[in-house]
């Protein structure tokens, strides 16, 4: 069963092997498939019409059947299945095409000139589209972060707010954080019963209770990047652990 705190990564590990559960899955990423393959193609694609999407959901199938946590976050693994396999139609489509024309007139030309025409062509492909998808799932992510402090009744603004401006004061936050991330059990508690246990907290790192305190809707957002399927943010912020 589901729990709230799940995350992505977790969810694909579960369903692996449960084939209903798997096929719901990609049904409610369907809009993510169609998104990554348009941005492949550089057009509007439709289910039912153009192959490509057909290509998308057997690449994002695969890339649940293959996928384990040390590959980092899920959503970017499956995009990049997903542009390999497109690649992969585009390069079979782009021979066979080429064999009943070019081929018959430059046979000697075909496999080296072609083959690295699609060298190239694959490599614009990926400089055109990787900052594109990149900004499109960091997007995604601060949405998800975004409702996922609500549940803490925390707001962006309260995270800034509480930022450490000293470096002091920042390392202080960061022995917190580190000390949490790498305990699971408190981790699980902090998401579960919405607080952070600073007795707990306290007799590990030897800092100052009003420290902890202090360090709240900064320490919940950081452990909530750090052990949630926000791959794009953690790269992106430097938290220091």
């Amino acid at each position: 069963m589901n729990s709230f705190s799940e995350t992505i990564n977790e969810r694909v590990e579960r369903i692996r092997f449960l084939k209903d559960e798997k096929n719901e899955f990609i049904q409610d990423y369907k809009p993510f498939i169609a998104s990554t393959v348009e941005k492949c193609v550089g057009r509007y694609v439709i289910y039912g019409q153009d192959d490509e999407l057909s290509i998308g959901l057997m690449a994002f199938e695969e890339a649940i059947n293959q996928f384990d946590l040390g590959k980092g976050s899920f959503l970017s693994f499956a995009q990049n299945v997903i542009k390999r396999r497109i690649i992969d139609y585009y390069r079979k489509e782009k021979k066979h095409q080429n064999v009943s024309s070019i081929n018959s007139i430059y046979p000697d030309e075909y496999d080296g000139e072609n083959i690295y025409d699609y060298i190239n062509t694959a490599e614009q492909i990926q400089v055109q589209y990787f900052e594109q998808e990149i900004n499109d799932l960091r997007r995604i992510e601060i949405m998800q972060l975004k409702s996922e402090l609500e549940i803490f009744d925390l707001s962006f603004s309260d995270i800034a707010k509480s930022s450490p401006k000293h470096k002091g004061t920042k390392q202080s936050y960061m022995e917190i954080v580190k000390f949490i991330v790498e305990n699971k059990e408190i981790t699980n508690k902090i998401r579960q019963k919405k607080y952070i246990p600073v007795a707990e907290i306290q007799m590990a790192t030897n800092l100052p209770r009003k420290t902890i305190e202090r360090a709240r809707n900064y320490v919940i957002a950081a452990v909530l990047i750090l052990t949630g399927d926000y791959y794009s943010l953690r790269e992106y912020i430097d938290w220091g652990v």
